[in-house]
């Protein structure tokens, strides 16, 4: 065991980014069992831990990991973060949650339902796709990885979701619901029963919710996603390359990147500032200057770029690629947050989903660091960050 020193230095908003982008570049070498999400349909290999107090989610199994220079030490008095004998942070694992230990009524134990992401509570509620396991399968993702491996099921009800959002309230302390689905071949894509889940777990447990859906045919439908009462959408154009989104989703990519623009330019105007957000996921060939026009086209509309690293998902068409390197991601970052602290839209204003837990990037510390305060905000107007060109 590492004794630990009798001294620890708390990181800057600025450094604490930094190490995240490194970590989630190069992955965190553990000897220690770690709660970890492995497939689905978002990032995986996600080991999930408290990093100096912030939300965090690295690899950790992926083949790399075993070259990364960055471990996880237990110490007498908890786990900290090293490179080599240099003690980088502190570090606090994300607990087994209670609820995991429970059944429905007919047998499926709650974990297969819906997982604790650190403080929020997450679940495909589809775990099937029109996209998977042909031309159009997205290669960056894992949502048969873990329906093949028995992790999951299928279909899970508005029943057991909501039968399940209260246990994760009361047992676990789950603050949000993240419900997200598999693209359906229909014309509202799905949006309709994740936005009926949506509503059961919202009258259930009382908790803010979020539900995350492709561009639907008919924009109204984002209207009554709406009026299901739930608290803000993701909508997930995934990349701005328009190349790469063709050679990456080519399902997604048929709707075309106007499509989103027109999808978020309604949810918007439905939702509010910053209640709309879209993954941006570099290193998979972009350019990153369209990506940076485009995210902040994004923000001047009122949408939150949540801008993540690739984490290629073992099982997935991508799970040989690597993560981009932290240089990259920062900046890219860099270039887009001081736009977003301009334009007053943070995380800490968004209610719900992956955009308000920020465990799977760095950019919140970059907010952080940007308005001068460690709960985000712009105070007087003022941004500190450096506008990056």
């Amino acid at each position: 065991m590492t004794e630990a020193p009798d001294t620890h230095r708390t990181l800057d908003q600025e450094e604490l980014a930094e190490l995240i982008a490194r970590l989630q570049s190069r992955g965190l070498r553990t000897e220690i069992s770690m709660e970890a999400r492995k497939g689905g349909a978002g990032p995986a290999d996600a080991g999930m831990l408290w990093i100096d107090g912030s939300p965090a989610t690295v690899p950790t199994t992926a083949d790399y990991v075993r070259d990364s220079p960055y471990a996880l030490r237990q110490e007498d008095d908890g786990f900290g973060i090293y490179e080599g004998s240099v003690r980088l942070a502190d570090a606090a694992l994300a607990p087994r949650p209670k609820y995991y230990d429970l059944k429905t009524a007919d047998g499926v134990p709650y974990w297969q339902i819906a997982l604790m992401h650190l403080d929020s509570m997450a679940s495909t509620v589809l775990q099937t796709c029109a996209y998977w396991g042909n031309s159009d399968q997205c290669t960056f993702c894992g949502i048969g990885v873990s329906l093949a491996a028995g992790r999951t099921i299928a279909k899970k009800t508005p029943e057991m979701l909501a039968e399940v959002s209260v246990a994760a309230r009361d047992l676990d302390g789950a603050v949000d619901a993240t419900l997200t689905t598999g693209s359906t071949a229909t014309p509202d894509r799905g949006a309709l029963y994740v936005g009926r889940c949506a509503q059961a777990v919202k009258e259930a447990s009382g908790l803010p919710v979020q539900v995350q859906f492709e561009p639907p045919s008919d924009l109204d439908v984002i209207n009554r996603v709406r009026d299901m009462g739930v608290d803000s959408v993701g909508i997930h154009v995934e990349t701005f390359d328009p190349e790469v989104l063709a050679r990456v989703a080519p399902g997604k990519a048929r709707w075309g990147i106007e499509a989103y623009f027109s999808a978020w330019e309604r949810a918007v105007r439905v939702f509010g500032e910053g209640q709309v957000s879209t993954y941006v996921i570099l290193g998979m060939g972009e350019d990153p200057d369209l990506t940076v026009d485009m995210c902040r086209r994004a923000v001047d509309m009122g949408v939150y770029p949540f801008i993540v690293p690739l984490r290629p998902v073992p099982g997935s068409l991508m799970e040989d690629e690597r993560p981009p390197s932290a240089d990259y991601v920062e900046g890219i970052y860099r270039q887009v947050v001081p736009h977003m602290l301009r334009r007053g839209l943070t995380a800490t204003g968004v209610m719900a989903g992956c955009a308000r837990c920020q465990a799977c990037s760095g950019q919140a510390a970059l907010e952080r660091a940007g308005s001068g305060s460690t709960k985000g905000g712009v105070p007087d107007g003022r941004v500190s960050l450096p506008l990056v060109f």
